[in-house]
């Protein structure tokens, strides 16, 4: 896959881990589950702790296409690397199955080719996850607060074709991703939002691990 292209598939993945165990999984990730798994045809596009909640694991991996995806993940998950490391990753697992099946809306595709992964990128900004119902339109808040969008999905609607792994399905959401260079201003936007007449399903304020790209 060429990672300049932009993603027509994107999983926006939410781990729920045993206590005190985010930071083994972030470092067995970071070191075993990046190249190999982009070797295969798909991007790891950004890994988060999530700042509200010390057990979620948060991350996004973009595919060409939803065949593509099929194929991709098969050979990761019946591969050699999976095999080695998989005893290890699942037993910081509580919770694997809260997955979002995304695709860019219009210009909303990642960016990719903006974006750098490791000690290049400054880290101590934040991001701001929205997950929302469509329609409602958060371009005009981030941009106020001094956040930089870099995403905006809408759930794909196809049925999954890789079963082992299991999605949420039958919902329709728009997901927005924007980066804040400093926290304070990703917690002013998240509290307004949070607290105003219509809040969003979901927020989520993350920081990104040592090798994320955003």
């Amino acid at each position: 896959m060429d990672i300049h292209t932009p993603h027509a598939i994107v999983e926006l993945r939410q781990y729920t881990l045993h206590p005190g165990r985010r930071d083994d999984l972030i470092a067995l990730f970071d070191r075993e589950f990046v190249e190999t798994q982009e070797a295969l045809g798909m991007t790891v596009l950004g890994q988060f702790r999530d700042l509200d909640d010390p057990d979620r694991f948060v991350w996004l991996r973009g595919f060409a296409s939803m065949p593509a995806r099929a194929q991709a993940l098969a050979a990761f998950y019946d591969g050699p690397v999976w095999r080695a490391h998989r005893a290890a990753a699942n037993a910081t697992m509580i919770d694997s199955d809260n997955v979002l099946l995304l695709r860019p809306v219009v210009d909303g595709a990642m960016p990719i080719d903006a974006w750098q992964r490791g000690a290049g990128v400054r880290r101590d900004g934040a991001v701001l996850a929205i997950v929302d119902v469509p329609h409602r339109d958060h371009a005009m808040s981030i941009a106020q607060t001094g956040g930089q969008l870099v995403a905006r999905y809408e759930t794909e609607p196809s049925p999954n074709t890789f079963a082992r792994l299991p999605v949420r399905e039958g919902e329709s959401l728009t997901v927005w991703l924007a980066r804040f260079t400093g926290l304070q201003a990703c917690t002013q936007l998240t509290e307004a939002l949070a607290h105003g007449p219509l809040a969003p399903i979901q927020l989520l304020r993350l920081t990104p691990t040592p090798r994320s790209r955003f």
